[in-house]
């Protein structure tokens, strides 16, 4: 199968009919207030890894109990990336949007009522089901973007999103550590109160590509899975990736609070100031994606992200070999994310939120997979197991993209 599938497909595009109002101009200012409601709204999903253990304290309960937290939540947001996300393609993207801030807004402060573990857990999972927002803003820049420009576009708005992601360790952590855990939970809440009444008056309205019901909309995820190989190995490098990176984060919280660091929330959180660094090379691949061939780009990244490991092994129960490894592997992950995404929106399918949906779909499986396995490796076998997990994971990216990688591989996958 041709990996551009002909857009004529009705399961594809089912396309709306009649006169279609005219795409509004991605602007510098509209770009900036998507990349940084992304990165806000991205936030909310990670909040609690730093604060595990002082929830873990709070509630009573074990290290592994507690994880499930993350775990949950990382399964929330794959749920609504699969039904939520795709509603994109049918629905006035700002419309749904700003429907889905509230139970953002909800959500959020329902973990600061929750009175034990089993009701953050499923809490948790509704903070990752409605904090899907920028995977809704990805699709919509690379729509919006003139050709030359698309990945960059994407680059920009992926670098607030990741940016977002890693610091948002760095302030739970801190006010964890200052107020309590459920502090930051109220704080969130209020951002998002903010940040929905701005994008209610700046975000611009774009009207759907999909004319058809829900459940057409559904099948179309799976036939698009099937006839775009692309998007297959975009997926499954995108997941295993995610699911390394997930296993490094969701236990180093732990690692610090044992010897020889002996540290705390804040610790493991001012780490993600330190992974921002290696996030930033989202921008940058985005600019130089057409002057380097695809697949040496995403060749160098996972070469980067199992460097990362040999380092997290050998130097990880060091402060330097912590902070080296954790440039390397968000450099290498986020490198290779950016190139994932640019190869299937490149298709121009007309489905852009779809596409994205079973690609980030994949991806926070992948990640909640790699948590609830580093967790156990953690219990049997403290840090060696779980660099073992992130070094397994790695390995899989590694030989999937030097069998299905290069562009007549791709071409003949059907």
């Amino acid at each position: 199968m041709n990996p551009e599938q002909t857009v004529s497909d009705p399961v594809v595009s089912a396309p709306v009919t009649g006169e279609t109002p005219a795409r509004p101009a991605l602007t510098r200012s509209v770009l900036w207030l998507m990349t940084i409601a992304s990165g806000l709204v991205v936030a909310n999903n990670y909040y609690n890894q730093p604060l595990l253990s002082l929830i873990a304290k709070d509630m009573g309960v074990s290290e592994a109990k507690v994880s499930n937290i993350a775990m949950f939540t990382q399964i929330g947001y794959a749920m609504g990336l699969l039904l939520i996300v795709p509603l994109g393609d049918m629905l006035r993207r700002k419309r749904l949007i700003l429907i889905d801030f509230i139970f953002i807004i909800l959500s959020l402060l329902g973990m600061t009522i929750a009175p034990s573990i089993h009701w953050l857990i499923p809490i948790s999972f509704l903070i990752g089901f409605t904090s899907v927002v920028p995977q809704l803003f990805v699709p919509m820049a690379a729509e919006l973007a003139t050709k030359e420009k698309q990945s960059a576009s994407i680059g920009m708005v992926m670098s607030g999103l990741l940016i977002g992601i890693l610091l948002s360790r760095v302030i739970s952590g801190i006010v964890g550590d200052l107020w309590g855990w459920k502090a930051m939970f109220y704080i969130a809440a209020g951002c998002m109160v903010i940040l929905g009444v701005v994008l209610a008056f700046k975000l611009p309205e774009v009207h759907p590509s999909f004319k058809g019901t829900y459940r057409e909309l559904m099948r179309s995820l799976v036939h698009l899975t099937k006839t775009q190989p692309v998007l297959r190995l975009a997926a499954f490098r995108g997941g295993a990736g995610f699911a390394a990176f997930s296993a490094f984060w969701t236990t180093l919280v732990f690692h610090l609070e044992e010897a020889p660091f002996h540290a705390g929330a804040a610790v493991a959180g001012a780490f993600g100031m330190i992974g921002a660094v290696g996030a930033l090379a989202a921008a940058i691949v985005g600019k130089i994606a057409n002057k380097v061939r695809p697949f040496q780009i995403v060749m160098y990244a996972i070469l980067i992200m199992l460097i990362s490991w040999v380092i997290f092994y050998f130097g990880g129960y060091t402060y330097i070999g912590l902070i080296i490894g954790i440039i390397l592997i968000d450099m290498g992950l986020q490198s290779m994310h950016i190139m994932n995404q640019s190869s299937f929106f490149a298709l121009r399918l007309a489905a852009g939120n779809r596409l994205n949906t079973v690609y980030m779909f994949s991806y926070f499986i992948g990640g909640s997979l790699g948590t609830y396995l580093a967790a156990q490796a953690w219990r049997v076998w403290q840090w060696p197991g779980v660099v073992l997990v992130g070094t397994f994971f790695t390995v899989l990216v590694c030989i999937s993209h030097l069998l299905y990688g290069k562009p007549q591989a791709v071409s003949q996958v059907s």
